[in-house]
């Protein structure tokens, strides 16, 4: 599995460097969300990299990623074919732009409710 040591693309090795700041803060964890690296604050996802494109991927407000997408600057975030209304997904192509929208991300993010860690289940 790729990892920050380890990427598999250039968007992933970009997206490591451009989170390294987040990382300092308290509230900002590294983890996986459907098996990509991701990065969470206060326990929700806020922005992750898709490690076969290397597609920078952000939860921003639904109004937002129509705007991002209507410009032609990014796609809906489909996995599987279901488009997620609050998930932009940016080319690496236009990578200058990802610090921005990792910001805004965190932002947008960080002033949702916090979300408590989720229990796993007991085997039975």
């Amino acid at each position: 599995m790729p990892t920050a040591d380890r990427p598999t693309t250039p968007g992933e090795t970009r997206f490591w460097e451009l989170a390294e700041p987040f990382l300092t803060r308290s509230e900002v964890t590294r983890s996986t969300m459907m098996g990509y690296p991701c990065l969470r604050v206060h326990g929700q996802y806020f922005a992750s990299t898709h490690h076969r494109t290397g597609d920078l991927v952000v939860k921003l407000p639904e109004a937002r990623v129509d705007e991002l997408v209507g410009q032609g600057r990014a796609e809906r975030f489909s996995p599987n074919g279901r488009p997620f209304r609050e998930w932009a997904a940016v080319p690496f192509t236009r990578s200058r732009s990802w610090k921005a929208l990792l910001a805004e991300a965190h932002d947008f993010v960080a002033d949702l409710p916090a979300r408590p860690p989720r229990r796993r289940r007991a085997a039975p």
